[in-house]
């Protein structure tokens, strides 16, 4: 009696413990299903713009399609992202902007109010990995890549402002990166990239001659589509 008993005992201790277990096991799943990421919190995982693998039905079209591509850097390259963003086709107006004023808030006061996912944008600039391995959808992915893209379009026109910005943006004038002058009696007059609005993507960017003192859209289809 007394061994069966014990033996009674025994496994009501162990169903306890298998309910308890399974009951923990349960909030661990709820959990990890509320965890859904947010504009204002959501980080990407692993966000790497030449990481992207392609299912194995396009690597053959993604290679033979190499010179339509918006892409002027190799796929091995580890440049930091914004060195690989300002070589893309059609960011040759843009220059590069140095960490140190990325990296200080003060130069990016009341931006963040502007961009969604606003953090993880910035982490994707700066090019920080995330601290945790978080899962996102493709299209979430997307809309941070968006969001660093439009950041780094309201850093760097902050950046120009500054001595070194100005500076950067002379060599690339000098260079005539930014195109001449359409109009024959200007004489092929280097021009100058200008925004028509302070509105994020309220306007494209077009290019100003200081010789006839006018305005035109630029050369390139790429460049054209800049906002």
């Amino acid at each position: 009696m007394n061994d069966y008993k014990g033996r009674e005992g025994e496994s009501v201790v162990v169903r306890k413990r298998i309910k308890d277990k399974t009951q923990h096991q349960q909030q661990q799943q709820q959990q990890q299903h509320h965890r859904q990421p947010s504009p204002s919190t959501a980080r990407p995982h692993q966000l790497h713009r030449r990481s992207v693998s392609l299912p194995n039905n396009q690597h053959e079209e993604s290679e033979t399609d190499i010179e339509g591509s918006d892409v002027s850097v190799s796929e091995g390259d580890d440049s930091s992202w914004i060195s690989w963003f300002c070589n893309l086709k059609g960011n040759e107006f843009l220059c590069e902007v140095d960490d140190d004023f990325v990296q200080d808030d003060f130069n990016l006061c009341g931006l963040s109010s502007q961009v969604p996912y606003y953090d993880y944008a910035l982490d994707l600039i700066l090019d920080v990995e995330p601290s945790h391995a978080e899962m996102f959808t493709e299209e979430q992915n997307e809309l941070i890549e968006s969001a660093a893209e439009m950041l780094y379009g309201l850093i760097h026109a902050r950046y120009i402002l500054t001595s070194k910005g100005m500076a950067a943006m002379l060599h690339k004038f000098k260079n005539m990166d930014f195109g001449r002058c359409p109009r024959v009696y200007c004489s092929g007059q280097p021009c100058l990239p200008v925004g028509q609005s302070d509105i994020p993507r309220s306007s494209n960017v077009k290019i100003f001659c200081p010789k006839c003192e006018d305005t035109y859209y630029p050369k390139s289809k790429y460049q054209g589509s800049i906002l």
